[in-house]
């Protein structure tokens, strides 16, 4: 088998596939970084932050994460988990009596927080307030819902009297010195520096022209996908995730205990855990993180099981194939070399 025989080799392979995800109208730009045992960071970049003025790409820059938001989320349940002020099997009617009932349909003493954790709620991918289909029976199968890591959002507050957004600065962000980092509330813009956002679909969805979506509220998307980072922080987040550092062991093999993903019409080749996701390329490798979402961004962060190489890319716009595009970019980060 061919392997990369040298760090400029495989630098320059992922850099043409940067190339590749903005050629031909693929998106406005895309940025990777590479953290690689010990080796210096590597940071790359393709097409352009601004259509307006051309300006390029670059490190340090703020971007929503979208559904990423959910390990964030994650992490914080299950801390919540090991000091004791609530447990995986406890259900969302003792934390949230009558909400999914109310606005669901469903009942809420079968769905326990481990289901919302990894999926398998039976609850519909919904917004909570919004018309949605009947539930399935809790645990049957894994269904990927916005609503269940809404509602794992307002156990939080909930269980700490505080909200979700100051639990993840206070847990996450401060320790790992996560400045970048922040869910927003009220707030609209990106904090600078930041790329613009684009979108070829308007706020409800409906196609539309390339449009500027910079500024625009995602409140709707909380706990669930509402987050903003940049490269250099998501990697020191999931490496600490990766390595054990943010979570005791118990709980840490809880969060990598995955539920097939099989039938769901979702990422292929994946096992979904708590917050975060098993990804198996073509080539055998297991990558572990997660991907994000959201009107005008799409974002990847993935890496090996200890943390030792993670990759975190993001895209300023939301037209690209989401799939084809990032598994290109990390089975070329992970895989060996074809001869």
């Amino acid at each position: 088998m061919s392997v990369f025989s040298t760090r400029p080799v495989l630098l320059g392979r992922i850099q043409r596939a940067l190339d590749r995800a903005v050629a031909d109208g693929g998106g406005p730009g895309v940025v990777a970084e590479l953290v690689d045992g010990h080796a210096t960071p590597w940071f790359g970049t393709a097409g352009v932050a601004d259509t307006a003025t051309g300006r390029q790409r670059g490190p340090g820059e703020h971007f929503r994460i979208g559904s990423f938001t959910k390990a964030f989320t994650g992490t914080v349940v299950l801390q919540l988990a090991a000091e004791g002020k609530l447990t995986l099997d406890g259900t969302v009617a003792e934390w949230l009596p009558g909400v999914v009932e109310e606005h669901l349909g469903a009942d809420g003493t079968k769905i326990t927080i481990r289901r919302l954790l990894n999926h398998t709620s039976g609850l519909p991918d919904a917004v909570l307030g919004q018309p949605v289909p009947p539930p399935e029976e809790p645990g049957r199968r894994f269904i990927y819902s916005k609503v269940n890591y809404s509602l794992a959002g307002m156990i939080v507050e909930h269980a700490t009297g505080t909200s979700l957004a100051d639990e993840i600065e206070r847990r996450i962000a401060r320790p790992l010195s996560l400045t970048g980092t922040y869910l927003p509330t009220t707030e609209k813009t990106i904090r600078a520096p930041h790329a613009r956002h684009y979108s070829t679909s308007d706020q409800t969805g409906q196609d539309a022209d390339i449009h500027d979506v910079t500024e625009i509220d995602v409140a709707w998307a909380g706990a669930a996908g509402g987050m903003v980072s940049t490269t250099s922080d998501l990697h020191r987040f999931l490496r600490a995730l990766l390595d054990g550092r943010l979570l005791p062991p118990a709980q840490q093999k809880e969060m990598f205990t995955t539920v097939p993903t099989e039938g769901a019409d979702w990422v292929p080749n994946t096992g979904y855990g708590l917050g975060v996701y098993s990804q198996k390329l073509s080539c055998g490798v297991t990558l572990w993180g997660g991907g994000g979402y959201i009107q005008g961004s799409m974002s990847y962060a993935m890496g090996d099981r200890e943390g030792s190489r993670v990759l975190v890319s993001n895209l300023n716009g939301d037209w690209n194939d989401f799939l084809r595009t990032f598994t290109d970019l990390f089975e070329t980060a992970f895989c060996p070399a074809a001869s």
